[in-house]
């Protein structure tokens, strides 16, 4: 399959302390490594990083064989962070995750890459989480859509979504807020 991961990193983290693509694990791994290659290794072809805040310090922990994307607007939300990477994605779909979901079993993206559907969404018990699946054809109408922090689950659900139960395979949760956070 030709597809684009991205990986959105660009937020100040400000919850959490500092911008969340400057963290790493207890045993030191940046959390960007781990999540580029979950999306490698989930099957995508091609990884793009979408780094803001700090970007000059995240850019360094952005794995050599990934390519990382700096959103000069980052600050306007998750919106713009979406936007520029469904921007310079190729192929014939993105899939899209955070970088706090350092945990995120490669199992849980290969099942939403092999699930049915242009737009397919891992959830956890029903909650909406990550990663996304979005068809190449989406891109544009699903870019223009995004507006403020939040991400693309309003145009998800309105244009055929297919969720993918994954609670077997993962929790969910992410390291800032303790519960899925939808797209």
């Amino acid at each position: 399959m030709n597809c684009t991961g991205l990986v959105l990193a660009a937020g100040a983290g400000v919850r959490a302390g500092g911008p969340k693509a400057l963290r790493r694990t207890a045993e030191g791994t940046p959390w960007l490594e781990l999540a580029c290659s979950f999306l490698r290794d989930s099957g995508c072809d091609r990884v793009v990083a979408v780094l803001g805040a700090r970007a000059d310090l995240a850019r360094e922990l952005v794995p050599a064989w990934a390519e990382a994307l700096v959103v000069d607007d980052w600050a306007t939300g998750m919106s713009a962070s979406l936007r520029a990477g469904l921007g310079v994605a190729s192929g014939t779909a993105a899939l899209v995750t955070l970088v706090d979901l350092p945990g995120l079993p490669v199992s849980v993206g290969a099942r939403v890459m092999a699930a049915r559907g242009a737009l397919r969404q891992a959830v956890f018990r029903g909650t909406p989480g990550h990663p996304v699946y979005v068809a190449a054809e989406h891109w544009s109408a699903a870019g223009a859509s995004l507006e403020g922090d939040r991400g693309a689950r309003q145009y998800l659900v309105e244009h055929d979504l297919t969720e993918v139960e994954c609670s077997d395979l993962w929790h969910g949760r992410d390291k800032d807020f303790g519960s899925p956070r939808p797209s």
